[in-house]
């Protein structure tokens, strides 16, 4: 809280100037990453699976962004305001185009909600996750990025290898989802390989504004997140792991950054 208490009493116009820009790349981004496979899904191109997954894929990676804020406090207001489109993108929405991006990417399990559960979740833990960070620490939006971005790239690679080459069967009666250990070893590894590059780049290579980490700490910081991410999404149901699973990677390793 103090650091963003400084941060806010240093701004300045030329400073409002630069995160300006950043806000409208940003806006730009996440809409082109929506807009495009709908796009494509309403003239059949790609299923509704694919263009799903599309914007699971591509939509959050604006969080890498975040760091290079001056003041990061407008990355909550944009994760805030992307939430709000997910909440209201439902089949009886009275908005035309959010009700035609719930027809593109709504998947089975939806149905009954009429809304995007899954994606409204998803903005849900990225919000919240950067609210807290950009409050408290701002100088450790690592720490949020990685449990981020597993959900985002880890969670999708697991769904599509899981689905097409899984073979062993794990099924956890009360999550109601039968995951594979093929897209759990998946999920694992990519997950180890996505925070390695989180932060050893932010923490390591070029901190920009963020707190220095040891190469040590990079690696042991990658290896539990990644491994606290695979337990979670192996126990949560499908219609909630992208909020169960960001929020505990991320709660995981930051508490651990107290006693190393």
């Amino acid at each position: 809280m103090f650091i963003l208490t400084e941060i806010i009493a240093d701004y300045k116009l030329a400073d409002f100037l630069y995160d300006l820009v950043l806000i409208g790349i940003a806006y730009g981004y996440v809409l082109l990453t929506i807009l495009i496979p709908v796009y494509l899904k309403k003239k059949d191109i790609i299923s509704k699976f694919i263009a799903r997954k599309i914007v699971h894929l591509f939509a959050g990676l604006v969080v890498l962004i975040v760091p290079f804020f001056i003041l990061p406090l407008h990355a909550v207001f944009i994760a805030l305001s992307l939430t709000v489109v997910t909440y209201f993108s439902s089949k009886d929405s009275s908005v035309k185009k959010l009700q035609e991006l719930y027809e593109s990417i709504g998947e089975e399990a939806e149905e009954k909600a009429g809304r995007l559960e899954g994606p409204f979740y998803y903005s849900i833990s990225i919000t919240v996750l950067i609210a807290i960070f950009v409050v408290l620490a701002p100088d450790r939006l690592y720490f949020p990025i990685c449990g981020i971005l597993i959900m985002i790239i880890s969670d999708t690679f697991a769904s599509v290898i899981g689905k097409k080459y899984g073979r062993i069967k794990i099924k956890i009666a009360y999550t109601g989802t039968q995951r594979t250990l093929e897209g759990s070893l998946v999920f694992f590894i990519s997950a180890f390989m996505l925070c390695y590059s989180a932060f050893y780049f932010f923490g390591f290579f070029n901190p920009v504004n963020q707190h220095f980490l040891t190469y040590n700490l990079v690696f042991a910081y990658a290896l539990v997140t990644a491994l606290a991410g695979t337990v979670v999404e192996l126990l949560s149901p499908s219609t909630i792991d992208d909020l169960t699973v960001p929020v505990a990677a991320t709660m995981v390793i930051y508490a651990l950054s107290f006693i190393t």
